[in-house]
């Protein structure tokens, strides 16, 4: 897809400066968030064993529950634990004929789980011995790998505290 140059590339700048100093509040003049946290994530999949496989098995996130749907007969509702209690959920639909991902308005760019120095080059190493095609560490981040599970879903394993972004803590710490 064409980024945008020249004067359409400053325009857009400039508007996003605005957006900055008209609707970002410094920290100190901040209210916490009024929710609870991010319960989970509901995505739709391809073929439930598919997914599961990809999540539990080479990932390495734990399948903790699967069910019917209880809005579509015959639906799979599936969850995993993605850490910090939080949960990565899917559904599947038998019988809809699913386009491939494509990445437009209203779609998931990619979900950004947080993970340990430790799993992250665990990850790395396993894309590189399984020839997974991968982005990262690069583009001058030395903190992400990018893929995409069976569904075109893109995964960010990021390497930074959940709430931290780019080293800089963007809300307060749960205590």
């Amino acid at each position: 897809m064409p980024q945008p140059e020249g004067a359409e590339l400053e325009t857009i700048r400039a508007r996003r400066s605005t957006l900055r100093d008209t609707y970002l509040r410094p920290a100190a003049q901040r209210p916490a968030g009024t929710g609870r946290g991010l319960h989970h994530i509901a995505l739709v999949c391809r073929d439930v064993e598919e997914t599961i496989r990809f999540y539990q098995d080479f990932l390495g996130f734990p399948l903790v529950e699967l069910v019917e749907n209880r809005d579509y007969a015959g639906s799979s509702h599936f969850f995993f634990d993605i850490g910090s209690r939080n949960l990565l959920g899917f559904f599947d639909f038998p019988g809809h004929d699913h386009q491939p991902y494509v990445e437009t308005i209203g779609a998931v760019q990619h979900i950004a789980i947080s993970v340990t120095a430790e799993r992250f080059q665990e990850a790395k190493a396993r894309f590189d011995a399984n020839g997974v095609d991968y982005l990262g560490p690069d583009r001058g981040v030395e903190d992400s790998l990018y893929i995409r599970d069976p569904n075109g879903v893109g995964i960010e394993l990021y390497c930074e505290e959940i709430g931290v972004f780019e080293g800089e803590e963007l809300i307060d710490p749960v205590a």
